[in-house]
């Protein structure tokens, strides 16, 4: 199957807010410079997701994530994919108060080639994110289920399963529209309550977990790629049977170089 790039586009703020209701937008995470070069034209946006602190880290949620960290992974990202819409999650603790939030996007702004950040929180957060946008920092917003409340909430939570938590997350996602972001991401939301968001609003809705009905779709790409193995959330599709393929691989390599058919004369000086 060949891979259709001729409808690459670069994106950037204005044209994203401008696809609500004309295109479906696709994002993906990434965390280094390899694979942000193989998503660079195909995805509309890469989110440097701080998701990584579980794949790559191994660490139990996203909680203990750092700011150099993201820093480090985005630049990365960034190298690997110069024309790609890139967007560093701003880790757990960044962005407690308007001043510090503002502090800790400038330094991501002036450490990395990032186009935006994103930020999780509805209403709670609006006035954090309106400081960053009237501050020049392109925002991305996050609400439903959001990984840095895991412990505040409980556990992973699917959220819009009453008509009080679906007016709550439509006040969320208007609150942060009219701060200033130019696209939510919905996450753990059940489809009809999704629907309802994308409809209250007028920037994308890119789900994850949260249907069809949304803008466009985020997922994280050893998720998608086959690569974690330990559980398959509902909301994946595996594109990809990648842990399965690399360990037949690493497999077919020990036994090449255990019989010294690896290298052979047309690999060697």
């Amino acid at each position: 199957m060949s891979i259709i790039k001729n409808d690459f586009e670069k994106m950037n703020v204005t044209k994203i807010k401008n696809s609500k209701n004309n295109k479906k937008l696709t994002m993906i995470t990434a965390y280094d410079a390899l694979f942000a070069k193989l998503f660079e034209e195909v995805a509309d946006m890469i989110l440097v997701g701080d998701s990584l602190n579980m794949s790559f880290a191994g660490m139990p949620d996203t909680l203990s994530a750092t700011l150099d960290q993201m820093i480090y992974h985005t630049k990365a990202v960034c190298k690997g994919a110069p024309k790609a819409f890139v967007i560093l999650d701003m880790p757990f603790g960044t962005y407690i108060n308007e001043n510090q939030a503002l502090e800790n996007a400038v330094k991501v702004y002036q450490e990395t080639n990032a186009a935006a950040v994103k930020i999780e929180g509805g209403e709670d957060r609006a006035d954090i994110i309106k400081h960053l946008t009237s501050n020049s920092v392109a925002v991305m917003g996050h609400i439903g289920l959001m990984p840095q409340y895991v412990r505040s909430e409980g556990g992973y939570k699917v959220r819009g399963k009453t008509q009080e938590d679906t007016e709550q997350l439509i006040r969320d996602a208007i609150a942060v529209e009219k701060a200033g972001a130019f696209a939510i991401v919905v996450e753990g939301v059940m489809s009809d309550a999704a629907l309802k968001i994308t409809e209250a609003v007028n920037i994308p809705i890119i789900g994850i977990g949260a249907g069809n009905v949304t803008d466009g779709q985020v997922l994280v790409w050893s998720d998608m790629l086959g690569f974690f193995e330990d559980f398959k959330p509902k909301f994946v599709r595996h594109y990809l049977n990648g842990a399965q393929l690399v360990k037949e691989s690493v497999n077919q390599y020990r036994s090449d170089v255990q019989d010294s058919s690896f290298p052979s004369k047309d690999e060697e000086y």
